[in-house]
């Protein structure tokens, strides 16, 4: 296409910069509140662009960040990649072999780092993977001690220019990068390009998306080192929204007086900041009255919070989605003609992973090869395609093989798909636990568990067993205060109730925290690791593990 009609990111900014020039952008720091306008962003930006051109970096060149979410870390989500560079935001709280590996293997030139993430950085450093690395600029106004030969943000941009001759950057430049969490291996590079990251802002702002407009209040929460913090950054600057954020490790007090303070309509993050946030507001008196949308995504959502969020006037909306897919995949809005439906329809549906956000086409496809009936019922793996969903990872042939074909991506997620559309997770394929011959839904039995008042979270793992192959476990946070006993009979009742006796949990193990992923996930394989030789159950078989021959 001739230059200025390609679908890029550009347009976003100077959309934002022209028409909201006074819309205020709020950043939480380690050295206080910083505020400013989109006019003022964009000539920050320009400045940045300008830098990074002085230091040589040059379309095609990755620009690595390794930061929390504040404006300036901001700011390099438009100056990279619309100079031609490639945003690469890199996880923080991977372990340093990773991050060494993710930094040789994206080729980063330049650096940007938080100084609270110095120390995790400096061990990494030393790796010979680091030897392209021209520059580290910590982000901040002054640089800590540290080992490392750096140069303060502030510093870096300093004197140069408010202007920036943007070049043409055809629509399949390489925009961004983001590295999958590596759980099974070395993690794998998923690339960007600018129609991709376009499509994925369009995708959202549609109504069927996670629409953010000029007056709403966009708070991420969801580390912007993550699949690009769903996005958001994105989205908001092209809908013109006033944006805050929460800076490094933010706390419920933190995110309270943020959402307070500057009126904060809409947030998105993992459950568990949520059920912080929600406890929080128990014991402290806090107004949420300007807060509209919370976005889940990572895990399912706790009924009870649910409840409580909406007896506060609080939607919380689940949302889901890929590292692959830019992120975002599906969003579970009601359609119009289920808004007076029963109150237990609507939940049912708000509990699922939703409708497929438009642009992407799904199939879903069984163990024979076939399309699933869209009944509710009979499952399958889900695969998916469209402008914002990668086609291949980066430097990887033997993972493409495997996870890619004839233009589908195939999620590894198990999953059903009602009458209406609706998707619902019915397990990881490599989470689905196989008792007796027969399958059962971890993430069911976790939802289910999560549903009881008295649990806070929930997860359900596979261990073996010496008769029947795999048995359910599952691994129980109880709310502060509750009857761990008390908690168990009345899980193990509800489950009864609603499932054969078979897929019940052989035990409910009390712990104080699931462990997390470094993108906030249940971990569950750690779980895995410390009962994989299954001897909790003592050989002891259940009285019925699984169901009857006939």
């Amino acid at each position: 296409m001739p230059g200025g009609t390609d679908m890029t990111l550009r347009p976003f900014l100077w959309r934002a910069e022209r028409l909201y020039p006074d819309t205020e952008i709020v950043s939480r720091t380690s050295e206080g509140i910083e505020r400013y306008t989109y006019a003022e962003y964009g000539d920050r930006v320009c400045q940045l662009a300008n830098a990074l051109a002085d230091l040589g970096i040059e379309e095609g060149d990755r620009v690595g960040t390794f930061c929390w979410n504040h404006h300036r870390h901001f700011e390099s989500y438009f100056a990279a990649p619309s100079m031609g560079a490639q945003l690469h935001t890199i996880n923080p709280l991977l372990p340093a072999e990773h991050i060494q590996y993710i930094v040789g293997n994206a080729e980063d030139k330049v650096l940007f780092v938080d100084p609270s993430l110095l120390e995790a950085l400096e061990p990494a450093v030393q790796s010979p993977e680091f030897d392209q690395v021209k520059r580290y600029v910590v982000m901040a106004s002054e640089v800590p001690e540290t080992d490392l030969d750096a140069v303060s943000y502030e510093a870096f941009i300093e004197g140069h220019d408010t202007e920036f001759d943007w070049p043409d950057v055809s629509q399949d430049q390489p925009a961004g990068m983001c590295y999958t969490s590596g759980t099974t291996g070395k993690p794998k590079g998923v690339e960007y390009t600018q129609q991709m990251l376009w499509a994925h802002t369009m995708e959202s702002l549609s109504p069927q998306g996670i629409p953010m407009a000029d007056d709403d209040v966009v708070m991420p929460v969801v580390p912007m080192f993550h699949v690009n913090a769903w996005g958001m950054p994105f989205t908001a600057t092209a809908g013109g929204s006033k944006q805050v954020y929460p800076g490094p490790s933010p706390t419920p007090e933190d995110l309270a007086k943020l959402i307070e303070e500057e009126g904060v309509t809409l947030t998105a993050g993992v459950p568990t900041v949520w059920l912080g946030l929600m406890d929080y507001c128990k014991e402290n008196d806090v107004d949420l009255s300007a807060l509209e949308r919370v976005i889940v995504g990572g895990s399912a959502a706790p009924k009870s919070m649910i409840r409580w969020f909406n007896d506060q006037g609080v939607e919380v909306l689940h949302a889901w989605g890929m590292t692959e897919m830019s992120p975002i995949g599906s969003v579970a809005h009601l359609k119009s003609d289920l808004e007076d439906a029963d109150d237990s329809v609507k939940v049912d549906k708000r509990s699922k992973q939703g409708l497929m956000v438009p642009g992407l086409e799904f199939r879903v496809i069984d163990d024979d090869g076939e399309e699933i009936d869209w009944n509710g019922e009979d499952f399958g793996e889900l695969w998916v395609r469209g402008p914002s969903v990668t086609t291949e990872y980066f430097a990887r042939p033997e993972a493409n093989e495997e996870d890619f074909e004839d233009g589908w991506l195939k999620t590894g997620d198990v999953v059903t798909v009602d009458a209406d559309g609706y998707l619902k997770i019915v397990d990881r394929a490599k989470d689905v636990i196989k008792s007796g011959g027969e399958w059962i839904s971890s993430v069911e039995l976790e939802n289910s568990i999560m549903a009881h008042d008295g649990v806070a979270e929930a997860t359900v793992i596979g261990v073996p067993h010496e008769k029947w192959q795999e048995r359910p476990v599952a691994f129980v946070v109880p709310v502060e205060g509750i009857d761990e006993a008390t908690v168990e009979e009345e899980v193990m009742e509800m489950l009864s109730e609603e499932y054969p006796k078979w897929w019940l949990p052989d035990d409910l193990v009390f712990i104080a925290e699931v462990p997390k992923t470094a993108t906030g996930k249940f971990s569950k394989k750690d779980l895995r690791d410390e009962y994989a030789d299954g001897d909790m159950f003592e050989g002891q078989a259940p009285e019925e593990a699984a169901p009857d021959d006939d």
